[in-house]
């Protein structure tokens, strides 16, 4: 396989599991499983750019300014660079906040505290549960798509987390837009159509 079609390979997968996460946060389950699958292809993506190729470094990263004028603003690599990088803060952003509120509840590495316990004492001697408190928790109804979430959310980290995800959506439409608006064959090629062969 060659080196961009790696690199639309890893573009497709990462854009597959970046939409299912964002669009599936209600299921805390596989909201979670997606945002490791997340994290594997970063990781991924950072092993490819050690492996010397221009084409896959992280220099795609970095906006840059050389030969930048009015007449070649708009398809001038600053733009999509600056939003890659845009992608790319909010991308580490909303996955390591997402890993870090997870704590490892989606391997089965830690279990959520019963609700109303404080952390020093146990279950059995935390105080009365509201009815409302009771209702949201994870025994009600909604415990299979919220599990040990909803508190998480409330929290700075959680808040962090959906401005990181917020950003990141409105970053990808962005740089779909531009691509759509000013490189056109470089889009085609990276959502897998065919480039148009020139009439003789």
């Amino acid at each position: 396989m060659s080196i961009l079609s790696r690199l639309r390979a890893y573009h497709a997968l990462l854009a597959i599991l970046v939409l299912v996460a964002y669009f599936g946060a209600d299921w805390h389950r596989l909201h979670a499983w997606v945002g490791y699958g997340v994290a594997a292809v970063i990781l991924l993506r950072l092993g490819m750019a050690l492996s010397g190729s221009p084409q896959l470094g992280l220099s795609r990263f970095y906006p840059q300014f050389s030969g930048l004028t009015l007449n070649t603003l708009a398809t001038h690599p600053l733009i999509s660079h600056s939003l890659l990088l845009g992608i790319a803060i909010c991308l580490l952003g909303v996955t390591g906040t997402g890993i870090v509120m997870d704590g490892g509840r989606a391997f089965g590495l830690a279990r959520p505290a019963a609700v109303g316990a404080m952390p020093d004492r146990p279950a059995a001697t935390a105080p009365a549960v509201s009815g409302r408190e009771r209702d949201e928790s994870p025994e009600s109804g909604e415990g299979e798509r919220h599990e040990g979430g909803e508190g998480d959310r409330d929290s700075p980290l959680g808040e962090a987390h959906q401005l990181f995800a917020t950003a990141l959506m409105a970053f990808v439409a962005t740089h779909v837009a531009y691509l759509l608006l000013f490189k056109r064959p470089l889009a085609r090629f990276m959502i897998f159509i065919p480039a148009r062969k020139a009439k003789p």
